[in-house]
């Protein structure tokens, strides 16, 4: 089959400077957020202000008399002590301890130990302002707002592609890559497989050389495009912006001449994701998301669906492009395989692109832009200024000086979710690709336009998806707190009984859990409604990663919102120990 591209608290008595009150009282700061930790200041004549024992017993004190725990954690430079609330809790409830602090004569401030973010700025590229698909109000993807909190840094994507040609945007975050090709005549560069992922050019000279109806065509220099989407430099004075700026790109080169096959791609896919393949040396920086916009006609083979299962398994999310057929996406792989996000194409005013693929196997939507009208005559280029702008090549066969150009595609679109899953894994590296991708359409925003046939769960959102993988769980007056032992081979519960509420629970039930646990892989988490329905949250998942902190969203609309839910959580294996430090409901 051939392929084609698709466009701990310290007890000993320390002498440590204090901060003095002021002579007029402190400004009172009220929690608005979840919180953690206090920052309280004792006055200098105050025994906690230098005896850590002092103060770990005033805080314990504090915390009871409120209700909830509160144990001395460290001092801080200014010789304020931090003092944690023993998991996260609701902003009322930080409110009741820090009410007893400030009830005590000795205590000079308290304040909630809040989160502050780096702010970012518009980017100084020189064609920024041309990229409408990363920040316009009505179709671009809003990724702006997602930068305050993360950049893609310590993540690598693939590019399952064409290879890479240079280009001086995109060559500060290129990590070393492979070329798949196995034929030489396709490869062009002489050779089969080989450590040069270099682009030698897709061109293809006359009509039918690479079968019946194909048309003679320039080199696409495909792949190039695809990376400047996810991680081109940013603030470099020139260019465009990547999604995923701090991210690193592998160029994996599988098509060449008339396209790549089925077994080329699927060794890149097992190499990509940190798999063997024979006589191919290991692949030193494993790609924790692979992007492949590309396919072909036909429905998920068992070749590429083993490949994306291992990959997965792996840990690496598996971003495809819908197809740029206008029909049903299930005729066409990989965009049909199972484990894989598969994303259709909007154009600048949120309705499906006019090539795009459609269906119910169909994941999300992201842009993809349009060249042209679907009424303009084939192969024009009528509004440029409507496509996907990124880096490229100004060669029409072999390489020649770079360039950047709008294209248009479900090749595009793809990348954007890729670099999406770039900037969610760097943000929490513990999400796994099933993870990611429930984040991703479950804070999408609906198309702005139409999509007749199926466009998934509607237009992704950076900035959206980003703050629910980073923020702290929410809370609203329904916890538990208490210390809850998970031993090895065990099944422990933690309660929490909700009273006042009318009727039944909501569609979109937000569960926050901390789990403190050395392996969580060992670990399987349900929620227990009150009439003992199980609800899956988390099923052994993540192999030796450490803790659970995360809000998990469940459809609990069958089911009658008082009563005493349970955390259930079984650990399946010997070796790592922990504990449920709280977890919560809002409703």
């Amino acid at each position: 089959m051939s392929v084609t591209l698709l466009a701990g608290s310290a007890t000993a008595s320390v002498a440590l400077a204090t901060e003095n009150p002021a002579a007029a009282p402190a400004a009172t700061v009220v929690p608005t957020a979840p919180v953690e930790n206090l920052i309280v200041g004792y006055k200098s004549s105050a025994t906690e202000a230098s005896s850590n024992t002092a103060a770990a017993d005033d805080a314990a004190a504090k915390g009871k008399k409120a209700g909830k725990k509160a144990k001395f954690d460290r001092r801080l430079g200014t010789g304020a002590a931090l003092v944690n609330l023993g998991g996260t809790v609701a902003p009322a409830a930080a409110a009741d301890v820090m009410a007893q602090f400030r009830a005590d004569p000795d205590v000079a401030y308290v304040e909630p130990d809040t989160r502050a973010y780096a702010q970012a700025v518009t980017p100084n590229d020189t064609e920024y302002a041309k990229q409408w698909d990363l920040f316009e109000p009505t179709a671009g993807m809003n990724v702006p707002g997602a930068w305050d909190k993360t950049t893609g840094s310590g993540v690598t994507v693939a590019v399952i592609d064409t290879g890479y040609v240079a280009h001086s945007d995109v060559a500060a975050n290129v990590v070393a890559g492979y070329d798949f090709i196995s034929t030489s005549s396709e490869a062009r560069d002489g050779n089969g497989r080989d450590a040069n992922p270099a682009d030698e050019g897709d061109w293809n000279a006359t009509d039918g050389e690479c079968g019946v109806g194909s048309k003679a065509s320039t080199s696409s220099w495909h792949g190039t495009h695809v990376a400047g989407t996810i991680a081109a430099a940013t603030n470099n004075s020139k260019g465009i912006a990547g999604i995923a700026y701090g991210a690193k790109i592998q160029p994996v080169r599988v098509l060449g001449k008339c396209g790549g096959s089925t077994s080329d791609i699927v060794d890149a896919i097992t190499w990509a994701s940190g798999g063997s393949v024979a006589g191919i040396p290991a692949n030193a920086t494993p790609a924790k998301v692979i992007n492949m916009s590309l396919g072909g006609p036909g429905a998920c083979g068992t070749s590429y669906q083993n490949a994306i299962n291992s990959a997965v398994a792996r840990g690496t999310t598996v971003v495809v492009a819908a197809g740029n057929s206008n029909a049903n996406a299930s005729g066409y792989s990989p965009a049909s395989c199972n484990n894989v996000i598969n994303v259709a194409s909007t154009n600048r005013a949120g309705e499906r692109s006019y090539y795009s693929n459609f269906g119910s196997i169909i994941d999300i939507a992201a842009p993809g832009g349009e060249t042209r009208r679907a009424t303009d005559t084939p192969g024009t280029v009528t509004t440029p200024e409507n496509a996907i702008l990124s880096t490229l090549n100004a060669g029409t066969t072999t390489p020649g000086a770079e360039i950047y150009k709008p294209y248009q595609g479900t090749s595009m679109a793809a990348p954007h979710v890729a670099g999406l899953a770039a900037l969610l894994k760097s943000a929490n590296t513990s999400l796994t690709p099933a993870q990611i991708e429930t984040a991703i359409k479950a804070n999408s925003r609906p198309l702005p336009g139409t999509c007749t046939g199926g466009c998934g769960a509607g237009l992704a959102d950076a900035a959206a998806t980003v703050a629910a993988v980073t923020s702290t769980p929410p809370t609203s007056g329904r916890e538990n707190t208490t210390d809850y032992t998970i031993a090895d081979n065990s099944t422990v519960e933690s309660p929490i009984t909700v009273t006042g509420v009318t009727g039944n629970a909501p569609a979109a039930l937000k569960v926050g859990v901390n789990i403190v646990h050395s392996y969580i892989g060992d670990l399987k988490v349900d929620l227990i409604a009150p009439d003992g329905s199980v609800y899956n949250l988390h099923n052994r998942s993540g192999s030796g990663t450490d803790n659970i902190n995360q809000v998990y969203t469940v459809n609990a609309s069958s089911e009658v919102a008082n009563g005493t839910w349970k955390l259930r959580v079984n650990d399946n294996a010997g070796g790592d120990t922990g504990k449920i430090d709280s977890w919560n409901l809002t409703f």
